[in-house]
């Protein structure tokens, strides 16, 4: 039996079932459409281009912006026994030229390449030699100008259409809102591409947010009670921030190293091959460290500072637990965050235009902060999907927050605003309503005003949470050409005249806030035998990884490592049946696996509860028509020839004859009813087709080039759909029956 997708996923992938819609995606891109995909991190992207790179003729050229992650991306292709290679300028000259040979050669499945290489005349003048069965462009957000992973280069890329027209594209991002997708459509040139838009959910995820009272000590605190050896990213503002909080955590006797745009190349080079390849290194980083690190064991994302928007958040929170395992996203978060980051956008250089998106997109992210629903449910209503139910496993869900008539409260925090000129912060308005005897305070004659001391029912603690939440609601903003200090804005006047009331979150004291996030999720090694089997496997994992140089969870993720606990499998049959474990990797890998866990049953003895083994799922090949494809379909049916098909819905030729291709692939339509070809062009194609070898025969551009350019790609599309479902001698009778043009 010829390969199929799902044959392809477990064999050399091992997993026995496509999530979500990827193999509606992979089914369109095989059909040589084109396609946009939107899906979160750890959704399996990869798999969407990989496997048609697999499975139509030709290599397929994946375009990233990560140079320094071409590497791990490529051995772990070649892990699973797939001819993959990447060409970057971190390659010698002979190594270069061999990866070029080897292209030339049909040697590659998957070329990983830099947009600016690409883009060079040289590189697609080799790519002319060779057949292409497909262009990947990952990161497709890149393109978008609005976003701070720009890149100029990925704005040239919608010239790959006009270069190459019958080459599928697939655009793949992990984030983009609704503005982002349609820049990445327009500046790619995907107007008809098929959208594919995953739930934005990750549900392994918990999530979040403490108040910031002392941040490095807060976050030593969950390092040491969570994470304890864990791999994390923590995310600070400042490149002063993050040395000083690396250099705290090493203090601590937390391995942790730091990363940002001010160290030099190598250095960033060097720190990011250990984070990938060590396991239980803390990555202290700013936003330069991340897209695209494909490390799937993140058990944590940390921020001591305030992202400055929902997008920007849920990309860095989505780098954690990539595997599908519980991972935590945590900040801590306070007024001053907001006050630096208005100032970054106000005294940015950037259009007035852009600078309301940014402020807009920042009160998005404080209304994720202080808001009292199910932060599941806020984040992925910011990006367009609802969710009926609260998740249950965020900081709300699992500690609702207390909420109180904080109507008073606000009304005298905003007249403090206004008594004191509208040019102080939450600090001294605080201390202001506290009554406290200060220099400051009567150097500005502060003593005298009518809110002085009027707030001493709450603590400091207290009155800072209520302007944060004033901030957050729209009732006050920082004023930043006043220094930072808060003023009034129109929204206060109905609250501060009695015409409306205020509800106010209580802030969670710190009992409460560790009880929500000690609820466990690690039943599987909460026993001592448990444990002792998975560090015996994770041993042998970082031993093979130390031995070939590679990342440990190259060899098998900790989602594989887990089922060999679960299941504890006794021979390679059994093995073969875990998530994970494909064919190449079984003949590598899985006699050492089963030795480790023989000997380990040997000495503790195998548990009487283990689940049963999985089954793998049957094969189920894709057999059916696409909606746009079923709508060509009625037409032709109607006796509309395919030009007229196309003007009337709109679509380019080439995009409806690669319907009807399909059509006639599925037996829904015969060749003579969508080509009319006389008796003697009949015959030429025929024996053009019939001298092409079996893999010739896959390849458009081979029966294009053996026909020297005569007939035009869209017919030729049709009748090597014909010529393989059917005999030569199926085909010549069939198509002799259209009358002659």
């Amino acid at each position: 039996m010829s390969d199929t997708p799902q044959s392809i996923l477990q064999r050399v992938f091992g997993y026995a079932r496509f999530r979500g819609e990827q193999g509606d995606i992979i089914a369109e891109v095989l059909a040589g459409r084109d396609v946009l995909v939107l899906m979160p991190t750890g959704g399996g992207k990869s798999l969407c281009y990989q496997i048609p790179a697999l499975l139509r003729p030709g290599t397929a050229v994946v375009v990233s912006p990560l140079i320094a992650l071409m590497q791990d991306q490529v051995d772990a292709l070649r892990q699973l026994g797939v001819r993959a290679a990447f060409l970057n300028s971190s390659l010698a000259p002979d190594a270069a030229r061999a990866v070029e040979e080897a292209l030339l050669d049909r040697a590659l499945d998957l070329l990983y390449v830099a947009p600016e290489r690409l883009l060079t005349e040289r590189f697609q003048q080799l790519l002319d030699r060779v057949e292409l069965a497909l262009f990947a462009i990952d990161e497709a957000h890149c393109v978008s100008q609005w976003g701070h992973d720009f890149r100029p280069e990925y704005i040239q890329l919608g010239a790959l259409q006009a270069r190459w027209p019958q080459v599928p594209r697939i655009a793949l991002t992990a984030t983009a809102d609704a503005p982002t997708r349609a820049e990445i459509v327009a500046r790619l040139g995907l107007g008809e591409a098929r959208h594919f838009i995953a739930s934005f959910d990750r549900p392994n995820i918990r999530y979040r947010v403490v108040e910031k009272s002392n941040p490095r000590q807060q976050l030593l605190a969950f390092l040491r009670e969570e994470h304890a050896g864990d791999a994390g990213i923590v995310y600070c503002l400042s490149r002063k921030r993050v040395e000083e909080t690396a250099d705290f955590l090493c203090a601590q006797g937390i391995a942790a190293l730091p990363y940002h745009a001010g160290m030099s190349a190598e250095q960033r080079r060097a720190h990011q091959a250990r984070f990938l390849r060590e396991e239980g290194l803390v990555m202290v980083a700013t936003i330069a460290f991340g897209m695209g690190i494909d490390k799937p064991d993140v058990r944590f994302v940390a921020h001591l500072d305030l992202p400055k928007s929902l997008e920007s958040y849920y990309q860095e929170t989505g780098r954690a637990g990539r595997d599908g395992l519980p991972a935590d996203a945590w900040m801590t978060y306070g007024l001053g965050d907001v006050t630096l980051l208005r100032r970054f956008i106000e005294e940015s250089e950037a259009e007035e235009r852009f600078k309301r998106v940014e402020l807009h997109k920042l009160d998005g992210m404080l209304g994720y902060c202080e808001t009292t629903a199910c932060r599941r449910q806020v984040l992925l209503h910011y990006f367009g999907e609802a969710r009926g139910e609260p998740c249950g496993n965020c900081d709300n869900c699992l500690e609702p927050a207390e909420t109180w008539d904080g109507t008073e409260a606000a009304r005298k925090a905003l007249s403090c605003i206004y008594r004191t000129g509208q040019r102080f912060g939450a600090s001294h308005l605080t201390e202001v309503l506290l009554g406290k005897d200060q220099e400051r305070i009567r150097r500005f004659g502060h003593q005298e005003v009518s809110t002085f001391g009027i707030g001493k029912e709450l603590s400091a603690k207290q009155w800072k949470s209520v302007y944060r939440q004033l901030v957050a609601a729209g009732l006050a903003e920082v004023d930043i050409e006043g220094h930072g200090g808060l003023r009034l804005t129109e929204r206060a006047r109905p609250l501060l005249r009695g015409e409306q009331r205020l509800a106010l979150r209580r802030d969670r004291d710190g009992r409460r806030a560790e009880r929500a996030a000690r609820i466990p999720f690690d039943q599987p090694l909460a026993s001592p035998e448990a444990r002792a089997l998975w560090e015996a496997l994770r041993a042998h994992r970082a031993e093979l990884a130390r031995v070939q140089n590679t990342p440990p969870y190259v060899i098998f993720g900790d989602e594989t490592l887990r089922a060999m606990l679960a299941y504890r499998p006794r021979d390679p049959g059994e093995l073969a049946r875990l998530s994970g474990v494909g064919q190449v990797k079984l003949e590598r890998y899985g006699a050492g696996f089963l030795a480790v866990l023989a000997e380990h049953e040997a000495r503790h003895g195998r548990p009487p509860d283990l689940a049963p083994l999985p089954e793998r799922q049957p094969e189920r090949p894709r057999e059916h028509l696409g909606d746009s494809e079923f709508q060509t379909l009625g037409l032709l049916r109607q006796g509309l020839p395919p030009e007229v098909i196309a003007e009337q819905r709109g679509l380019k030729r080439s995009t409806i004859y690669s319907h009807l291709e399909r059509c006639i692939e599925l037996g829904e339509v015969r060749l003579e009813e969508v080509v009319r070809l006389d008796a003697e062009s009949l015959r030429c194609i025929e024996d053009a087709f019939a001298a092409l070898s079996p893999e010739q025969r896959l390849s458009l551009r081979a029966f294009y080039d053996a026909l020297e350019g005569r007939f035009d790609y869209e017919l030729l599309r049709c009748v090597r759909a014909a010529g393989l479902s059917r005999s030569p001698a199926a085909l010549k009778q069939g198509a002799q029956i259209a009358p002659g043009v």
